[in-house]
């Protein structure tokens, strides 16, 4: 599908006699960050429990007898994404190694943009990888390092890290969790009794019964152990980056990122679009889900009726197999499928979180007109995605992205749509939460907070 991917969602749980079970149930609430594969690893406070698997959660464990056998009172799990030729179980997390310091457990949000330069440097010194994950690099750096306290040898290898990193470490006795200094990717911080929550989105903690505390702060290391929990730095000078696309995209609107409501966020992007672009139109229907809330902001300012004119199939597994006889645009009727009752004869606003390579966009105004729509106007709650992301979500290349090489009258042709209106750069920042110098806006201007050189010829995925 045309469409961006986030590469994961990470889950962190302490001091509860079913840790796993719950880090299971706070996977779910995250699948969208992730449905190529899953892992859990529990401790019983002496050894580590660990089980990964490729597939949806529900396939990784399948087995009501595999949550079981992940014993203990602590556990961290993730979900994940994987560019292309990288999804193989050796890569999905989190990442398990028996170090000097006994059983290690990691997993990752987030991309390092020296990754290449780390890997090289390490394999020049004799280490050796087995995945392709730029995760793997950070554990070497940690067990090679020879600070002389555990913690020490953490914030020395973070402190080489560049790019974006929500982490969780796990050892048998201690959960360490970390952010980049840019605090890109998400990170939350909950309470549920006298168990601690982390997780890369409020949602999960809303599914345990857990309540929200505050989020990690940029460059900030959170320890918890068995004297409780205590808050150290990185070392590194905190420049709050946040991923604007998290309120675009890729969060759930009833999650807390960045400390606002997505809803919320959402619903004023599409205020703001509806007063830059506002459209002479009988209807607001949106490209469920991720537009859904938008939608109703620009229904809302512009006094229209928001309508369900698509429907989506909410259950396509990972694959599917498709029909020897040629359907039309079979790899978006899958997906969706036009309301004709509420489309004929209508003058229809499409609401669009964004616009990648169009394909996607262009097959369903044709379905849209075919189920009778008399006009089609599209509106989109973000400016034109010009640029890649290094910073953890899958991009196309530069030269896919049809913003780069196509102007908005173009991908007006191109779309065939009767009217098109894309969220300026200065709106999104007017709409988004507290300092607009505090996002990352990299993919609409390429403005990138970290610089992106050596990344950008070889990629590693977390």
């Amino acid at each position: 599908m045309d469409d961006f991917k986030e590469f994961c969602g990470i889950i962190g749980i302490t001091n509860h006699d079913e840790a796993a079970e719950m880090a299971y149930l706070s996977l779910y609430s995250m699948q969208h960050r992730g449905q190529e594969g899953a892992g859990i690893i529990s401790s019983d406070g002496r050894q580590v429990y660990r089980h990964v698997g490729l597939g949806l959660i529900n396939e990784v464990f399948e087995k009501a007898e595999t949550i079981r056998g992940l014993k203990g009172r602590m556990a961290i799990g993730h979900t994940r994404y994987s560019t292309t030729g990288s999804n193989s179980e050796a890569n999905v997390q989190p990442i398990c190694v028996n170090s000097k310091d006994g059983p290690l457990a990691l997993a990752h949000n987030g991309n390092l943009v020296n990754s290449k330069r780390l890997r090289d440097k390490l394999q020049q010194e004799g280490a050796i990888f087995q995945t392709t994950t730029d995760s793997e690099i950070i554990v070497h750096l940690i067990c090679r390092s020879q600070a002389p306290r555990f913690l020490d040898r953490i914030q020395e290898a973070l402190r080489q890290l560049r790019g974006a990193f929500s982490l969780l470490i796990m050892t048998p006795e201690m959960l360490i969790a970390a952010r980049d200094p840019h605090a890109i990717r998400p990170l939350a911080l909950g309470k549920a009794v006298d168990s601690l929550v982390i997780a890369s989105e409020t949602c999960a903690m809303d599914l345990i019964g857990a309540e929200y505390i505050r989020d990690v702060e940029p460059g900030e290391l959170i320890v918890i152990d068995k004297e409780g929990m205590k808050s150290e730095s990185i070392g590194q000078a905190p420049c709050r980056k946040h991923c604007i696309f998290e309120f675009i995209y890729f969060s759930r609107p009833d999650s807390r990122i960045f400390g606002e409501y997505v809803d919320k966020t959402r619903r004023k992007l599409g205020k703001q679009l509806a007063q830059e672009h506002p459209a002479d139109a009988d209807i607001v229907i949106s490209v469920p889900d991720s537009s859904n809330t938008a939608a109703l902001g620009f229904a809302r300012r512009m006094d229209l009726k928001f309508e369900l004119g698509l429907i989506r199939n909410h259950y396509i597994g990972r694959t599917f197999i498709q029909p020897h006889q040629e359907i039309r645009d079979f790899n978006v009727k899958v997906k969706f499928n036009p309301v004709g009752g509420v489309l004929q004869d209508r003058r229809v606003v499409v609401v669009e979180d964004s616009i990648v390579r169009g394909t996607t966009l262009r097959l369903l105004t044709s379905m849209l007109r075919r189920a009778g729509a008399r006009e089609v106007h599209i509106r989109v709650s973000s400016p034109p995605v010009r640029f890649p992301c290094y910073y953890g979500m899958d991009f196309p290349t530069r030269d896919e992205l049809i913003a780069n090489t196509k102007t908005v009258q173009e991908i007006q042709a191109f779309l065939n749509v009767d009217s098109l209106g894309y969220l300026s750069l200065d709106g999104l920042l007017e709409a988004a939460p507290g300092d607009p110098c505090h996002y990352c806006t990299a993919c609409f201007n390429g403005d990138y907070p970290v610089p992106v050189d050596d990344f950008s010829k070889t990629q590693h995925e977390s």
